[in-house]
């Protein structure tokens, strides 16, 4: 069920008839992260997930996205505000309503990665890895054959 949160004219919505998948599309394929993403890629990723998109009026400025199980873990990924409205502090209020949510609830564990948003994330109440020897990852940094 989608929720929305409203604030100082703008408003978080998980709903995702919402979303402007176009928007979201020329963000990530620019972006270090998911550079190169293919259209069908981005949207399945997101059809998958649980996104919540930040509005202004009915234009997107912000997004996020959630992969869960809705029961034991959640992974925190795509988060990005558009340049022109970064500096509200709707990146930080974007991670209290992602926590929020009621279907995001009574997890064992959230994660997510970042190379340089670590201090809003930490706001939110994330740490480095505890016990960074139990994680284990396969990678492939090329996977859209954008930086080679």
């Amino acid at each position: 069920m989608p929720e929305e949160w409203r604030r100082d004219g703008f408003t978080i919505s998980s709903d995702p008839t919402r979303l402007d998948l176009d928007a979201i599309h020329a963000f990530l394929a620019a972006s270090y992260w998911a550079r190169g993403i293919p259209r069908d890629v981005m949207e399945r990723s997101i059809a998958n997930a649980v996104p919540f998109g930040i509005y202004e009026g009915e234009r997107l400025v912000g997004f996020a996205r959630v992969v869960t199980d809705r029961a034991t873990v959640g992974y925190v990924g795509d988060v990005f505000v558009l340049e022109p409205w970064r500096g509200r502090g709707l990146s930080r209020w974007l991670m209290e309503c992602v926590l929020a949510h009621p279907e995001l609830q009574g997890f064992r564990r959230w994660f997510l990665l970042t190379r340089d948003a670590h201090g809003l994330y930490a706001q939110a109440g994330f740490t480095p890895l505890a016990a960074p020897d139990r994680w284990m990852e396969k990678s492939t940094p090329d996977a859209y054959g954008a930086n080679g």
